[in-house]
Formats: structure tokens, C-alpha cells, sequence
């Protein structure tokens, strides 16, 4: 593959529903110029774009793939991105990494979740919409058009419009200037003007005229004169439309034969502003923190952004990269601007699905990989001493969906980590912690086909079987009520003995963010004072798990005020546990209680939602707080206890077909329904047992 500057390509992130032809339309283009001599089916798993195993399992992409095509002396850098929510994050990576969208819609379905989400996400991006799946025998381009302008904005405007002859799709009319080709397979042949469609092209073309006009003064006036506009003008209308973000031009295929692909690419390499002219600059941080320009020149010093990382245990570790300023050869020093740690480059490499086509440099604009890079991940900046700058991150979605790990096999619990480390690598929202409290492994991602593809992926790649369960809910223990006890630990059977004897009186402290305060009052010297350290060493060890349910204990002021001690029986270790009997004997008798966890949640959904939202919230035993407009959304603000709240990522996207999302944080501990409690304590039982039998 030649070396391409910046003003011969152009970035291409492919955006849409699971399922709407988007990696079938790379093969097609694959296919088109040459790179393949037959196209590959996501049936079969022999696609280029989706050539990993989960994705053949799962028949579509799980991650971002790179599909660089060569055009009409053009390198166009397409990044297949999943459709599929749970994998959000490659789409946020492909977006950093292009300069513009490709959204495709369905012909029969229309605008389908993934369409409006790719829309949203990609404002202020130039963007193309392909209408796929013309083959269809329900396909109706017309009323997709309509649905779009209706829904996404009158931007949205087609630059090509499909014809029919029995009933079939035979070919297309350029909306710009009424030229009519039929289809011959694959390619496209001028042919007569369809009588039948008069009435429609000048309906549609008069909508283009108007959006073209609307892009610059003079075009407008000469529009109110009823003036034709010029081929010539039509395209630089429309590149500037384009770019700034105020045309959307409808494009329509079929990508399993091919129709529509040649012109997809002609028309990006025309329409579509090169790299050079989209982001000639970025604005990066230096090493003090100061604002400084990236320029998009092959003359400057280089910089490169991680946006992806490859870690397989066959392939190796390869960081795919945008080059946003100078030129990277195989030779060229960098340094890591994340760390401070020097990297030398091994092969330099354009991705092409899994293959690596070797390359002699990669200049500003273009997208390629190193091999092996020993201190650079994902979000990396690459760049040398002459400017040491660090590319703005990515904004990765949030992962609210958290399941506990558990091995299916004992003694592979060590491995856990190092697997977890690796394929964190590749998968930026994926979150690996240990909870202290639970002594849980939690993996947090965005839903749970992400989460099921690590678990597979555990096993081919790495031989470890884990299963995921819902995670333990670190519930509270407190007192609402006051006792007064006796803690007695005596045994005197001759020999040396244990004697110490505790009165104690226990209550809320009403500080809910500490587990007890121990105070003495004791007079007359009853229990000396070397045993007072004993005595709340007791109270220390017996708050980690109390007495109702073995969880951890907050809230508790234990009171010291007398007790019996014996000259020579007496010990530090007789008092801990006698106050830990008083402990135990004190807080059941003081109106124990069990506490929740309540989560602050903010929901994000459409207004059409919002009833369903608040009713569904309310099951949860939530209390809505509020509700704000923002735009087409509402924001619901709303508390609910943790436990509700622990599947909720996967049951929004059910009631809202994907259309909603969350955010959500720990707040504070509540007191739990009474029927609650004795869910929880038999709960709790249960899992105590269990871990005896472990």
C-alpha cells in the first residue's frame, strides 16, 4: 500500500443498528477494488472486518475494525463499529480516530435506535446517511427520507433516488441533474429518464436546491431568481454543507450485491473534505498543562494518539493509532507524552481486519499500528522531544452493569488477574476491582453481551473458567434503641484463669459514617485502665460483622462504666471478650436494624418514556427527586435502594428499546422495610452456610 498524505484521505467511522449491512457493505467495497475475490458473509464468519471468534460466534462485530480502501487515488480509512449497545466503547474509539460518519438506516425498518444513536453521538461531525437493504420487496427509500427530515432535521437530503421496473430496484437518478443509470450486477449504466418518476425527482431535487442554496448568499439569491445552479456550485455547496455539518446527503445501497457501493466511494472521495481540511488542528496539552495546537502537517513534529489496543495471546500486542501531526517511520523515536517512557517503534502497519500490511511511514491524517509496544495503551499520546503533547481522551460510556467473578475450577482463582489484565487492554470499559468488604472480584462493563464476551473469551484465549453472579449488596447493621448489659468471660478451674467482667450500655451515636465511638466512664477503679484498649479491641473486632446477619456494623456508641476485674486472672484477652459478649448480648437487646444502601440515579430517556420510567422506578421502592428538560430528553433524578438497582442497565435498555441511559452513585444508608430485612437475613444465612461447605 502507497504512502498517503493528508489531502488523500479520508477517515470514516461506519455507524448503525446491529444488523443493518454495515460489515456486509465492507466487503462489498473490499470486494469492488480488488482486495478480495470473493465477498465474505457474516453467516459464514469469513468476513475481513469481523474476523475475530466472538464476533463469528455471535455473527457481528463486538470491536472496531479497520477497512482502509483505496479509491480513485484516495486512501478512505473505514472503522467498522459495532451496532450492538453493550459495545459502545469501540464506537467512542472510532469516533476519536474519524473525521466523519457513515450512518446507515435500514430501507424497510427506517430509523431504528442504533440510527438516532450514531446521529447524536457524531453532532458537529460531517456526516453521510446510506440507506441499505434497497432489495428489499417492503424497502421504501421516500418515506425513510421523510421520517429522517421529520426526525433528524431538514438537513438530511437525498443525492440519489432509487427506480423500479416490475417491481424490482433497476437503478438510480442523480438528484443533482436528472441523469438517470440502471444496474447492471455491481456497476451502473446511463439509461433513458424514467416517465414515472418525473414528478418525483422534481419534488426531490427542488428539496436540494433549497439545502444547497441555504449554505451561502449568493447561491441563495440566485435561487429566489429562479436561476439553475451549476454542477460546479452543487458540489462546493455541498462540501461546505458537508463539513460544517448543515447538509447530510442520503446515499442508498444493497451491500450483499454490491449496488450503491461505487458510488458511496466516488462520492466520498468528491463530497467529503480530506483529513487535512477537517481537523487541520487539534488542541492538545503540553507537560504543564497548557493549551497547545496539533497542526495536521507531514513537516511537524509527530504525534500520535492510542485509540485502540489488540492484546492477543497468538497475534501479539498491536496499538492502533491516529497520526495527527508529522510523520512516523519505523526508525522514529518516540515517547510515551501518558508517562514519560521512551518506545521505539518496531514494523510500522496499516490494519486491514486482523491482516497487517506493512508500511514505510504513516504522515498526518492517516491511521496505521505498531507492534509491541512495551509502555503505551489505549488513550496514549505517541510524540517525540521536539514536542512532548498529550491528545485530548476518549469519552468512554459509563459502566453501570457490575456481576461478581467466580472460577468454576478451585485453585484458578489466582489466575483471574492476570487474564482480567490482558483483555482489560482491549476494552477500555471494562472495570476490574476487588471489593474489600464482599472479598468479591466485580467486573463492571456496559451490558451484559459485553460482559458474556469476556467470560468466552476467558476460556478460548487464556483456558480459565469463571462464571459471573449477581454481586453481594454490602448491607449495614445499627441500633435505633439503648441496653444496658453484662459481658462475663470467666474460667477459673485451677491453674492460671481468665476473669473479666463488662458493664456496658450501648445506643446510636447518630454518625452513620463511623462503625462505633468508645467512651469510658468508669469509677473506683473497677476495670483498670490497662484493660480500657482491650475492651474497645473487643468493640473493633465485633463490629466487622454483627450480630444479626454477620455484616458490618455503623452507628453504635458503646459506653464503658463499670466491670470486676481479678488480681491475678485477670487479662487483656478476657476483657476483648468480655466486651464482645456485652456487644453481642447489647445490640440485640437495642432494637437492631438492618441498612441499605440507596443509590442517587439520574435516567436520561425521551419523553415518551417517562411514565414508564417513574412507574418502573417506584416497583424499585424509589422516590423520584425531580425531572428536567434537556432538549428531546427528560432527565429523571430519583433514589433507590442498590439492591433494586443492580440489573438495571439491562432492564432500561429493555423498557426504552435501548434509547436510555443512567448514571448512578452510592448516596447514603437507609433503614430497609421491615419485610425486607427478612428477605436479607435469610438471604445472608444461606450464603454463610454456603461459604462453611466451601
Amino acid at each position: 500500500m502507497k504512502v498517503y498524505s493528508a489531502n488523500e484521505i479520508r477517515n470514516v467511522a461506519v455507524l448503525g443498528h446491529s444488523g443493518c449491512g454495515k460489515t456486509t457493505l465492507m466487503e462489498a467495497a473490499l470486494h469492488l477494488t480488488k482486495v478480495t475475490t470473493r465477498m465474505g458473509r457474516v453467516e459464514d464468519g469469513n468476513t475481513v472486518s469481523d474476523y475475530d471468534d466472538e464476533e463469528k460466534r455471535r455473527r457481528g462485530s463486538v470491536g472496531a475494525s479497520m477497512i482502509p480502501v483505496e479509491w480513485e487515488n484516495t486512501k478512505i480509512n473505514f472503522i467498522d463499529t459495532p451496532g450492538y449497545f453493550d459495545f459502545a466503547g469501540a464506537v467512542s474509539e472510532a469516533l476519536v480516530a474519524s473525521d466523519a460518519a457513515l450512518i446507515f438506516a435500514n430501507a424497510k425498518s427506517g430509523i431504528e435506535v442504533g440510527t438516532e444513536i450514531a446521529f447524536e453521538k457524531t453532532q458537529g461531525m460531517p456526516r453521510f446517511i446510506l440507506v441499505n437493504g434497497m432489495d428489499d420487496d417492503n424497502a421504501d427509500f421516500f418515506r425513510v427520507i421523510g421520517e429522517m427530515r421529520e426526525q433528524l432535521g431538514t438537513g438530511i437530503v437525498p443525492l440519489m433516488l432509487p427506480f423500479k421496473e416490475g417491481g424490482k430496484l433497476a437503478g438510480n437518478i442523480d438528484c443533482a441533474n436528472g441523469k438517470a443509470f440502471k444496474f447492471d450486477k455491481n456497476t451502473s449504466a446511463p439509461c433513458d429518464f424514467p416517465a414515472d418518476m418525473q414528478d418525483i425527482y422534481d419534488e426531490y431535487h427542488e428539496m436540494l436546491t433549497e439545502v444547497v442554496a441555504e449554505t451561502d448568499e449568493v447561491l441563495m439569491e440566485k435561487y429566489f431568481n429562479n436561476e439553475k445552479l451549476t454542477q460546479e456550485e452543487i458540489t462546493n455547496a455541498f462540501r461546505k454543507g458537508i463539513a460544517d455539518g448543515s447538509i447530510t446527503p442520503v446515499l442508498f445501497s444493497v451491500a450483499t450485491t454490491g449496488v450503491g457501493v461505487k458510488a458511496l466511494l466516488s462520492l466520498l472521495v468528491t463530497l467529503l473534505p480530506p483529513a487535512s481540511e477537517l481537523r487541520p488542528a487539534i488542541q492538545g496539552i503540553d507537560m504543564k498543562g497548557e493549551a497547545v495546537e496539533i497542526k495536521c502537517a507531514a513537516d511537524a513534529p509527530p504525534c500520535a494518539f492510542v485509540f485502540k489496543t489488540i492484546a492477543d495471546p497468538f497475534v501479539g500486542r498491536l496499538s492502533l493509532f491516529r497520526v495527527f501531526s508529522g510523520t512516523i517511520k519505523r526508525d522514529t523515536p518516540l515517547i510515551n507524552a501518558t508517562n514519560e517512557k521512551p518506545e521505539k517503534p518496531g514494523f510500522l502497519y496499516v490494519m486491514r481486519g486482523k491482516d497487517q500490511i506493512e508500511v514505510s511511514e504513516l504522515r498526518a491524517g492517516d491511521i496505521g499500528a505498531i507492534a509491541k509496544l512495551a509502555d503505551t495503551s489505549t488513550q496514549d499520546t505517541l510524540c517525540t522531544k521536539a514536542q512532548m503533547v498529550k491528545a485530548p481522551p476518549i469519552v468512554y460510556p459509563e459502566s453501570m452493569l457490575s456481576m461478581a467473578v467466580i472460577t468454576t475450577k478451585k485453585g484458578d482463582e489466582d489466575k483471574i488477574s492476570n487474564a482480567f489484565t490482558k483483555l482489560l487492554e482491549e476494552d477500555k470499559t471494562l472495570i476490574f476491582t476487588v471489593n474489600r468488604e464482599t472479598k468479591q472480584v466485580i467486573i463492571s462493563g456496559v451490558g451484559d453481551s459485553q460482559l458474556d464476551v469476556l467470560v468466552n473469551r476467558c476460556k478460548s484465549r487464556y483456558k480459565l473458567e469463571v462464571e459471573l453472579i449477581t454481586p453481594l449488596v454490602p448491607y449495614r447493621e445499627t441500633i435505633k434503641g439503648r441496653s444496658d448489659v453484662k459481658g462475663k468471660f470467666v474460667k477459673q478451674s485451677g491453674g492460671g484463669g481468665q476473669y473479666g467482667i463488662v458493664d456496658m450500655k450501648f445506643e446510636p451515636s447518630g454518625d452513620l459514617e463511623k462503625a462505633y465511638v468508645f467512651e469510658e466512664v468508669v469509677v473506683g477503679g473497677n476495670v483498670p485502665k490497662q484493660y480500657f484498649p482491650a475492651v474497645e479491641k473487643g468493640i473493633q473486632e465485633s463490629v466487622k460483622a454483627g450480630p444479626v446477619a454477620a455484616y458490618a456494623v455503623v452507628g453504635v456508641k458503646a459506653i464503658l462504666y463499670d466491670g470486676k476485674y481479678h488480681a491475678v486472672d485477670s487479662s487483656e484477652l478476657a476483657f476483648k471478650m468480655a466486651a464482645q459478649i456485652a456487644f453481642k448480648d447489647g445490640f440485640l437487646q437495642a432494637k437492631p436494624t438492618i441498612l441499605e444502601p440507596v443509590m442517587k440515579v439520574n435516567v436520561i430517556v425521551p419523553d415518551t418514556y417517562t411514565g414508564d420510567i417513574m412507574g418502573d422506578m417506584n416497583k424499585r421502592r424509589g422516590r423520584i427527586l425531580g425531572m428536567e428538560k434537556v432538549g428531546k430528553n427528560q432527565v429523571i433524578s430519583a433514589e433507590a435502594p442498590h439492591n433494586e438497582m443492580l440489573k438495571y442497565p439491562i432492564e432500561l435498555r429493555s423498557m426504552t428499546q435501548g434509547r436510555g441511559s443512567f448514571s448512578m452513585a452510592f448516596e447514603r444508608y437507609d433503614e430497609a422495610p421491615s419485610d425486607v430485612q427478612a428477605k436479607i437475613v435469610a438471604a445472608r444465612k444461606l450464603e454463610l452456610e454456603a461459604l462453611k461447605n466451601d
